[in-house]
C-alpha cells in the first residue's frame, strides 16, 4: 500500500505570467504559497490486470485493464493521463494492476490549485510503484504536459510546481524553463500570515477555461489594458517577495490589493457581483487588501487583515454566504509513503 500527498496553493501576485504565450515573450513569475490542505491519493496493488480510480470527492470509480487504451471522456481524465504517460516512461516496471483512491481538500474550481495537485499526487504515487524516481521538476513538468498537451486544459504552469516543490516560492517562467525559487521566510512572519490572513469561499467553483482564453486573446491582440494589467502583475510579485522575505505582512496586505485591481484588467471576466461586494466589505470593515486566488469568476477569495479586526471582517463575508477559513500554511511538497493495508 502506498500513499501520497500534494498541497494546495495561495497565489499572491503574478497569476497569468504563467499562462502562453506571455512567458515565452516577454517572462513571467508567480509568488505563491502552498497550504496544510492536500490531494491524497492511495495505490493498492492487485494481480488480476485490472486499473480501478475511485474518487471519493465525486463518489464514482471508473476500471480499465492494463493494457487497454485509456479513453478521454470527462470521467477522471487526470488521474487516467497520468497513468497511461507513466506506463509509457523507459525503465517504468509493468503492473500487473491496482486500486486508486483520490481525495482532495478542496473542489476543483476552488481557485487553490486543486486539480494540478491531484495530477502531481497520483504522478509521485504511480512513479514509486513503477520504480521511477522523479525529480520534483520531473514531476511538475510531467504534470503540466498531462494537463495541457495530452488533455488540452487551458492554464499556466504555476499549480504544477508549488504542489511538486510546497512552501512559499518566487517561481519563473521563460520561453525555454521555470526555475523555481524557494523563499527563506522567517517563521514569524508565517505566523504573523496566518493571524492576519483569512480565506473565504465564495461557494462557486468555476470552469477557468473562458477566462484564460479571454485574457490570451486579450494579450495576443495587443489590449493595452490586459497588457497593463500582466506587466503589473509581474512588477507586484517581485515587491510583494521583498515583502515577504522582510517580513512586512501589512505591505503584503495593501500590495495584495493593487494585484486585484491590476489582475481585473486582464479579462472583464475575472470577477463578478459577488466577488466585488465581498471585496467592498472586507476592505471597508478592516481587511488591508485582498484579491481572488486562482483564475477568478468564484472560488477562493484572500485577504490580509488588521488582526484587531479580522473576526469583523469574517463575519461580514460570512453574512454574505461565503464560507470563512483561517489558513495554515505547509513547507511540504509532494510526497510519498509507505501505508498500513
Amino acid at each position: 500500500m502506498l500513499r501520497a500527498r500534494a498541497p494546495l496553493r495561495v497565489s499572491f501576485a503574478g497569476g497569468g505570467t504563467d499562462v502562453a504565450p506571455f512567458p515565452e515573450r516577454e517572462g513571467g513569475c508567480v509568488l505563491s504559497g502552498t497550504l496544510s490542505q492536500f490531494a491524497y491519493s492511495t495505490l493498492r496493488p492487485r494481480t488480476d490486470g485490472r486499473i480501478t480510480v475511485q474518487s471519493l470527492d465525486f463518489g464514482y470509480s471508473i476500471g480499465f485493464g492494463v493494457d487497454d487504451p485509456v479513453e478521454y471522456n470527462g470521467e477522471l481524465d487526470l488521474p487516467k493521463a497520468a497513468i497511461a504517460r507513466i506506463r509509457e516512461v523507459p525503465g517504468a516496471l509493468p503492473v500487473s494492476g491496482f486500486d486508486l483512491f483520490l481525495h482532495t481538500a478542496a473542489p476543483p474550481g476552488s481557485g487553490l490549485g486543486s486539480s494540478s495537485a491531484v495530477m502531481v499526487s497520483v504522478i509521485g504515487l504511480v512513479a514509486q510503484h513503477c520504480g521511477l524516481d522523479l525529480t520534483q521538476y520531473e514531476i511538475a513538468e510531467l504534470a503540466y504536459r498531462l494537463e495541457r498537451e495530452d488533455l488540452g486544459i487551458p492554464g499556466g504552469s504555476q499549480d504544477q510546481y508549488a504542489a511538486a516543490f510546497g512552501g512559499f516560492n518566487f517561481i519563473e517562467f521563460t520561453a525555454d524553463q521555470v526555475v523555481v525559487n524557494p523563499l527563506r521566510v522567517r517563521s514569524a512572519t508565517v505566523h504573523e500570515l496566518e493571524h492576519n490572513m483569512l480565506l473565504a469561499f465564495t461557494g462557486r467553483t468555476r470552469v477557468s477555461d473562458h477566462i484564460i482564453e479571454d485574457q490570451r486573446s486579450r494579450y495576443e491582440t495587443g489590449n493595452a489594458e490586459a497588457l497593463e494589467g500582466l506587466r503589473a502583475q509581474k512588477e507586484l510579485a517581485e515587491r510583494m517577495k521583498i515583502a515577504l522575505v522582510r517580513g512586512e505582512v501589512d505591505t503584503i496586505g495593501r500590495l495584495l490589493g493593487e494585484a486585484w485591481r491590476e489582475k481585473q484588467k486582464m479579462s472583464s471576466r475575472i470577477t463578478t457581483p459577488l466577488i466585488d461586494e465581498a471585496m467592498r466589505r472586507a476592505l471597508d470593515h478592516g481587511a488591508l487588501g485582498g484579491k481572488v486566488t486562482g483564475a477568478g469568476g468564484g472560488g477562493h477569495m484572500v485577504f490580509i487583515c488588521e488582526f484587531e479586526r479580522r473576526h469583523i471582517v469574517a463575519q461580514q463575508l460570512i453574512d454574505l454566504g461565503l464560507t470563512v477559513s483561517e489558513p495554515i500554511f505547509s513547507h511540504d511538497g509532494v510526497t510519498t509513503w509507505r501505508g498500513q493495508s
